[in-house]
């Protein structure tokens, strides 16, 4: 008799067996992204009622470029916390990787391709060294970023020199990356057919081949309403950003980074690797697993993400700046990760955390800034909901546990 997995019993049942399993995932505390996407409504709704021109397609396509910058070091955030680790240092990380650029540019004249990949390999060499200390010398991973944040900020303050500016030619290769939009209408929708195509292309071939293979596959059914549900989020997006400006450089790069690297996460020998250091490190050395290793490469990419991070905000404002890397940087991009779903205890996590959380975060600023409302409040609130989504996060764990599957 085959075994079959009972979550793909229940779909196959129809709206009644959708009811069934949702109701099994809340009462075992595989809640997902669904505590986040509910957030982002609520949150939605709110401003809307407070000012109505907060869902207006230029308030929107303004939260779409803001989020690019944070989310991609949110990206690299999520790595490191599928570890149960911590990076407190991408904030100058990311400055440092712009000053780098800046000064290779503008002062040296180098060409801007090459100071861009020079500026994000010093952020991937810097999340080496960290790494390094931390999985080799054996120095915690708090106390290592820690220094580097103090580190990293006076190295970006002594690379940009007395002036703490350094202005980026107008309309280089940064200020493009950040601010260039594809204003013909079709190009989003045709991105948005793109992805629901490829979506469900990859979705069949997968279930075919489980079914060949002689394991339980996901129903017609199944691949048909995430398909739809795909189809919707996606030729909504483009509308709206179609009646602003069109759909942004940054935000397609942005969503071409956090579809791969989910890719690498989920279909690769490397990624379930990270997972099984995150769930348990003597587990995960016993099975052979290079753990050193595994550790190393992963403050090298939270480090790159950093840099690549640093590179758009430095396009946002066209300079390289003393500022860029403190303020809310760094508690923007760990509460992006921790808020869209990434747990803060390692092994449970996914990129999409990034985009959702980095949306939430973005939205919350967004919000104020219209309702001209001051700092302080807005971190009071981006406090809370960080504290809400860890508690969430804690709840979760403990029904997991209860339920046997911790």
């Amino acid at each position: 008799m085959v075994a079959v997995d009972p979550r793909l019993l229940v779909r196959e049942q129809g709206l009644a067996g959708y009811l069934t399993e949702f109701r099994r995932r809340v009462r075992s505390g595989d809640l997902g992204s669904m505590p986040v996407i509910a957030a982002l409504i609520i949150i939605w709704g709110i401003f809307q009622g407070l000012n109505s021109t907060f869902l207006s397609a230029n308030n929107l396509s303004t939260i779409a470029f803001n989020v690019v910058g944070v989310g991609m070091i949110a990206v690299g955030i999520v790595f490191v916390l599928l570890l149960g680790e911590i990076d407190l240092s991408v904030s100058y990380v990311s400055g440092l990787a712009g000053a780098v650029f800046a000064v290779l540019s503008v002062n040296h004249g180098m060409s801007q391709g090459l100071a861009l990949v020079l500026g994000i390999l010093t952020g991937t060499a810097i999340g080496a060294l960290q790494g390094f200390f931390f999985a080799k010398v054996g120095v915690p991973a708090f106390v290592v970023t820690l220094a580097g944040f103090l580190a990293w900020n006076g190295a970006m303050l002594w690379v940009l020199g007395k002036n703490g500016t350094i202005n980026l030619q107008s309309g280089g290769l940064l200020y493009n990356l950040y601010n260039y939009t594809f204003a013909d209408v079709a190009f989003a929708y045709g991105l948005a057919l793109i992805a629901v195509l490829l979506y469900l292309g990859s979705s069949l071939w997968e279930a075919s081949r489980r079914r060949k293979a002689g394991v339980p596959f996901r129903p017609l059914l199944d691949i048909g309403i995430k398909t739809a549900a795909l189809a919707i989020v996606a030729f909504v997006a483009a509308w709206v950003l179609n009646q602003a400006e069109g759909l942004p450089l940054c935000l397609l790069l942005f969503l071409i980074v956090v579809v791969g690297f989910d890719l690498m996460l989920r279909r690769t020998t490397y990624g379930r690797q990270i997972f099984a250091v995150g769930g348990g490190i003597e587990a995960a050395r016993r099975a052979g697993i290079n753990v050193a290793w595994i550790r190393i490469s992963v403050f090298s990419l939270a480090g790159t993400m950093a840099a690549v991070g640093g590179m758009f905000l430095a396009g946002q404002v066209n300079s390289a700046q003393s500022t860029q890397g403190g303020g809310n940087t760094l508690m923007n991009a760990i509460a992006a990760a921790v808020i869209g779903g990434t747990s803060l205890f390692g092994g449970r996590g996914k990129t999409w955390s990034a985009l959702l959380g980095a949306l939430v975060i973005v939205s919350i600023q967004q919000g104020m800034y219209i309702l001209n409302l001051n700092t302080a409040i807005q971190y009071m609130i981006t406090g809370a909901v960080l504290l809400a989504a860890v508690v969430v996060d804690s709840l979760s764990r403990r029904t997991q546990k209860n339920a046997g599957r911790a």
